[in-house]
């Protein structure tokens, strides 16, 4: 080493790096030091690593170097010549014999084994084919030589298994060839080595020879691990024929290696069945596997029964893996057994066991398997008319013929009325989720601890899938066990109040039985075609239930809202058999009424039940579709009548007319014109007034005034709230299928129902919200009191939202939106008063102004468009970034997919140059302070906020990150196909050698794509563009992905035009950005659309412009030749992928590995060597310091 001395300082270099008590600047500058050897001359960078791994180096300094190795043939193997590689190949293999021996590492060995098959993948099958010979040789010396066999065999079909781009096209296809050649000789080797040193370690053992009965266990696993590797690839009948299936059962009886042996088999059963070779064989084999598996699976099933208590957790980690691989079996290779009645109606009842079973996690993967196996296609129709008991016990196919009939047919013919009934028994049961109110000695319950706080809903949506299967297949059974189930929650029903626990329960049946109705009147069978035996069946259970719903009197709220949930749970049904609509809608109405009114109510619990009660009668409107339309005269007149008696909030009144808006869509545009001029026209007259517009909307002191008048200022909110929902519930979904649909509005049998009122609603609404946006400017802003002031600031949702705990929000938390406010409530600060409206307010009249533009020319033709940019935009300056990114989302991205193309310039010109020169700027300042001083700027009023300060930023952070992703959203809006039809795809423009002079003016395209119109001004555009490039280095993924598209329509308009600036552009700003962004790790997500977009710019632009090629000789590592043979390599191939993977490895050179979302997508097919053997964490060996330091061979012995 001595005389080495750049090995000398890279050795030193590492051992500060991994000294702990090295300085960070020492620790940094040692690391520099490191990374330059890396990306130095690739010669000295393999001199060096060849001495660091040595053995008169310590351990760390060998791993190190190891790495460095590794680093060199991942990412520079290209620039040794030939000669030097096959040098470096044979200096690999020789390393072999240094890790050897009985006191080495085992992660030296894994480094070793890592190298030698990274070598073997990248100089391919010829290497191998030398090679295999003494790989044989070596894996027979003995135990240590023959594990490492193993590692070198495991890692080199990585590439295979593992999508790597750099072995795309020939170089994979041979790789692949070469190792699927080698198999008669790999697999047999790996069964030698599997059973030499199984029964070398049983023998060892037996002879108390510790020490090599742990080698030779040792090889057994890493062998293991090798045939994994193989599983996924390799021909199942290879991997039967040459007997590791064989060998990997007779370990699942071996709980050393039982879990390893498993995942063999839980590979294999993910195979589907091959077309290529013969069935017959591939089905024998499977069959095998099928018998093995659960033979296995009874042991424990069985003992589970027997003696529960006695099986610690090992056992129940080996049986949550063995029937994972049932499921992956049964999902995916069914078909193999359903010849044999007897193995196929056993192995169902085995899954319906672990569906059942007391431990969810084994309940979960059973789940998975009945939901797929339950889904199949063929099986639906032959099974929704069957009745009674379909068991196939006993009877196997005795020909062909039934062979092929029962494999047609599915599991279906095997899945009788008993196992229907269990399974839907345990989903009802299971619906709740674990807590303090809902706990049961009998099942275990989801809890948090077991996947996680996000995954029950998850679980609980494939518990209401399955439902929804057997419901479309078994209606009367589902019917009659979701009935029984709510019967047993229900309990007695003269209770007036309930525990948590009965309410949860409730709430879970309630579930169930939509799902259940939905099924059979909304699902995939259509109910009109039923026979009448069936429907009769299916109306008299209902009908029972419904007329037991109609006879409770809860009035209790929380019984009230559960009690409104299961009337609309049964609109479908309601829809078929409407004669008890009236007695549904009338039940509606008593529970609203029996609740009371209460102002002074600080928890809102029944006003809550009131808007959930209303809420109901739009879900019912929305399932019974026509059948309620006979009965929305009464529904008005009880309406009326209570609104008269004060007995009618605004917010309720809002969803009943909500509830008749549904109601109408059914009946048609006719009817919904009648239904809204019933319902606005009375607004009409107040919204229109010149007098409360002249007092409150003349000036941002006027909306202060309005703020003393609570009742007015609440007033104003449920009109606006109102012309919400009409514009959400009236109309046709074709109205708003596409952008630009003017000539299906231009017939006036065909405008829209809302068209007529919009030119009344939209002025009025204008004014309000340009008074709300005012209230942020110079001079408003200063001279306002300190409540108005204080409201200013953040909802303690939207504090919640940005932190991520919404869940954690009380009932008297959430926005107004939800209704509950009519006027301020006893107790309630003014401040909160005002929050809670200004809020509202934004949200409502910014999702008028957004569906409104959904009409296209119905809007665009009733007002100004000045008056729009005037409203909107006048104080964009002074906007927080969570009220811009709401603009932005509900009102300015609808302007710009239906704007009509001949008002771009009115409309969209106006409002986006403003917008997008504001953003461009507060982005760039807010980003500068983020990633240079570690804290986001933004402008936002965060307002009281209990904890510490890092909450704020976090916030901060959220708000800044949330408004990029909007811009960029707008920016992908722009170039959406539908608004650039007139913009030619690469592929019609043709050869990328055009000249100027054939190509057309940047004009000619702005009336058809709007991406043209955009750079033709370039007042709008610039700012655009500087936010496209920018983005790149704003460490926003999601960002990013938004703005792939915008550049994307840059570079075809750039190619498509001749204007000069646009093509300097795209060619060296945009070119660049991108190469920048693909530094930043986040962008590794969509790196290989960014280095689609490089290749784009540079196949199109570079034989127009300079630009490209300068852009890439200006990076630091590339050589005028590396440019040459770049393009050398273009010019022979025309395939778009062959040619990004050029460009791929063109910049990986050019910046010397530094992009690192490259890098990063390149280390998910990085060998990962493993530092332990066993798979669990769990200790199955016992419990002292003694016998840690052996495998546990006392468990080698059958368990």
């Amino acid at each position: 080493m001595a005389a080495d001395p750049a090995a000398a300082a890279a050795a030193a270099a590492i051992s500060a790096v991994m000294d702990w008590r090295s300085s960070p600047d020492a620790r940094a500058s040692a690391f520099a030091y490191l990374e330059s050897v890396k990306s130095g001359d690739v010669r000295a960078l393999a001199s060096v690593s060849f001495l660091l791994v040595r053995k008169d180096q310590t351990l760390e300094i060998r791993l190190h170097g190891f790495k460095m190795l590794q680093h060199l043939v991942r990412l520079r193997w290209e620039e040794l010549a030939a000669a030097e590689r096959n040098e470096f190949a044979n200096l690999t293999i020789n390393l072999i014999s240094e890790v050897v021996g009985p006191h080495e590492e085992w992660a030296l060995k894994s480094q070793t084994a890592a190298l030698v098959a990274e070598v073997v993948r990248r100089e391919g099958v010829p290497l191998w084919n030398t090679l295999l010979p003494s790989i044989v040789s070596l894996s027979n010396r003995g135990p240590i030589e023959a594990e490492l066999v193993a590692m070198i065999l495991r890692w080199l079909p990585e590439d295979i298994t593992v999508h790597n781009e750099d072995l795309e096209g020939d170089r994979r296809r041979s790789l692949l060839r070469g190792l699927t050649d080698s198999l008669p000789q790999i697999l047999p080797l790996l069964y030698s080595l599997l059973e030499k040193h199984f029964v070398a370690a049983l023998s060892e053992h037996a002879k108390h020879q510790m020490d090599l009965a742990k080698q030779h266990a040792g090889t057994v696993t890493a062998v293991l691990n090798a045939v994994n590797a193989y599983a996924e690839w390799a021909p199942v009948t290879d991997l039967a024929r040459f007997g590791l299936i064989h060998g990997c059962g007779s370990l699942l009886s071996y709980s050393d290696f039982q879990l390893h042996a498993c995942e063999f088999f839980k590979v294999i059963c993910q195979r589907k069945r091959p077309v290529d070779v013969a069935v017959a064989e591939y089905d024998a084999t499977m069959c095998n596997i099928f018998q093995v598996l659960m033979n296995t699976s009874q042991q424990f099933l069985t003992r589970s029964k027997m003696q529960p208590s006695a099986i610690d957790e090992s056992e129940y980690e080996f049986a949550t893996c063995v029937c994972e691989t049932m499921v992956a079996l049964g999902s995916s290779n069914m078909q193999c057994i359903l010849a044999d009645g007897a193995t196929t109606f056993h192995f169902l009842q085995q899954m319906l066991e672990y569906y059942q079973h007391y431990r969810v996690v084994l309940h979960f993967h059973s789940l998975l398997f009945w939901l797929v196996v339950l889904r199949e296609p063929s099986k639906a129709k032959s099974v929704a008319r069957v009745s009674g008991d379909n068991s196939a016990t006993g009877n196997s196919a005795s020909t062909g013929d039934c062979s092929m009939e029962k494999e047609k047919k599915g599991v279906s013919v095997f899945v009788t009325d008993e196992i229907y009934s269990t399974i839907l028994d345990i989903s009802f049961k299971k619906m709740l989720k674990n807590s303090a109110s809902a706990s049961s000695g009998l099942v275990e319950l989801w809890s948090e601890e077991l996947e996680g706080k996000s995954d029950f809903s998850n679980y609980r949506t494939k518990l209401l899938d399955l439902i929804k299967v057997i419901a479309s297949q078994r209606p009367v059974i589902t019917a009659a066990s979701v009935v029984q189930r709510v019967n047993v929650v229900f309990g007695d029903t003269n209770q007036a109040t309930k525990s948590p626990q009965d309410l949860d329960a409730m709430e879970g049946a309630q579930l169930g039985l939509e799902a259940v109705v939905s099924a059979i009147f909304d699902g995939s069978v259509d109910y009109g075609k039923t026979d009448h035996e069936t429907k009769s069946q299916i109306h008299n259970i209902f009908e029972g239930l419904l007329q037991q719903l109609l006879s409770l009197k809860w009035t209790e709220p929380n019984l009230a809202v559960i009690h409104g949930h299961y009337l609309d749970a049964l609109g479908p049904f309601l829809r078929h058999y409407p004669d008890a609509v009236a007695s549904v809608v009338n039940k509606l109405f008593e529970l609203l009424t029996s609740l009371p009114i209460t102002f002074q109510d600080s928890s809102n619990n029944s006003r809550l039940a009131r808007l959930q009660i209303c809420s109901s009668f739009i879900r019912i409107s929305r399932a019974a579709d026509k059948a309620l339309l006979p009965h929305m005269k009464n529904i008005a007149d009880t309406m009326a009548y209570l609104q008269g008696e004060g007995r009618l909030l605004r917010g309720e009144h809002n969803h009943l007319c909500e509830a008749f808006l549904v109601m109408a869509s059914s009946a048609g545009i006719q009817q919904q014109q009648e239904v809204l001029a019933w319902l606005l026209e009375p607004l009409n007259k107040m919204w229109t007034q010149v007098e409360w517009q002249t007092a409150y909307l003349s000036d941002p002191s006027g909306l202060t005034n309005m703020f003393g008048d609570s009742q007015f200022m609440w007033s104003i909110y449920h009109t606006v709230t109102l012309f919400e929902k009409a514009l959400k519930r009236s109309g046709t979904k074709k109205s708003t299928a596409t952008p630009q649909a003017p000539t299906a509005m231009a017939v006036p049998g065909n405008l829209h129902p809302m068209s007529s009122h919009l030119p009344w609603i939209l002025p009025p609404l204008l004014k309000l919200l340009r008074c709300i946006h005012a209230l942020w400017a110079e001079p408003f802003a200063v001279s306002q009191t300190e409540e108005i002031k204080a409201a200013k600031s953040m909802t303690v949702a939207e504090q919640a939202s940005l932190l991520g705990v919404t869940g954690k929000l009380t009932k008297v938390q959430v926005a107004p939106a939800d209704g509950l406010l009519d006027a301020q409530r006893e107790g309630e600060s003014k401040e909160n008063n005002i929050r809670n409206w200004l809020r509202g307010i934004r949200d409502s009249g910014y999702n008028v102004l957004g569906l409104a533009a959904t009409l296209g020319e119905a809007f665009y033709g009733c007002i100004e468009g000045s008056s729009a940019t005037l409203a909107l935009m006048e104080n964009v300056q002074v906007m927080e970034f969570r009220h811009l990114r709401q603009l932005i989302h509900l009102v300015i991205i609808p302007f710009v997919k239906y704007c009509p193309a001949e008002l771009w310039q009115v409309w969209l010109l106006n409002l986006l140059q403003p917008l997008f020169v504001h953003c461009q700027q507060a982005l760039h300042y807010s980003w500068s302070g983020l990633l240079h001083e570690g804290r986001a700027k933004v402008p936002d009023s965060i307002g009281n906020l209990s904890g510490s300060e890092l909450k704020v930023e976090v916030m901060e952070e959220k708000l800044l990150r949330d408004l990029t992703r909007e811009v960029c959203s707008v920016l992908w809006a722009l170039a959406s196909p539908s608004l650039n039809s007139g913009l030619p795809s690469l592929e019609q423009l043709g050869p990328s050698n055009r000249m100027d002079s054939s190509l057309k003016n940047l004009e000619s395209f702005a009336s058809s794509s709007l991406i043209g119109f955009l750079m033709v001004h370039i007042g709008t555009a610039l700012p655009a563009l500087r936010i496209s490039v920018e983005v790149f280095t704003w460490t926003d993924s999601d960002a990013v992905t938004k703005v792939i598209s915008f550049c994307g329509a840059l570079i075809h308009l750039a190619v498509a035009t001749n204007q000069a600036e646009l093509r300097q552009f795209v060619a060296k700003d945009l070119f660049s950005s991108i190469i920048h962004g693909l530094s930043v790790e986040s962008n590794s997500i969509m790196s290989a659309d960014l280095v689609g977009l490089c290749r784009e710019i540079y196949v199109y632009l570079s034989n127009r412009d300079p630009a490209p090629r300068l852009v890439l000789l200006s990076l630091p590592h590339i050589k005028k030749e590396d440019l040459l043979a770049f393009d050398d390599s273009l010019s022979k191939t025309a395939s778009p992928k062959e040619q990004k993977q050029h460009m791929r490895s063109l910049l990986l050179l050019a910046t010397g590995n530094k992009l690192r979302a490259l890098a990063a997508q390149k280390t998910t097919n990085v060998i990962t060597n493993v530092t332990t053997r066993n798979r669990s964490s769990t200790t199955h060996h016992g419990s002292n310091a003694e016998e840690d330091d052996h495998i546990g061979l006392a468990a080698l012995s059958p368990t």
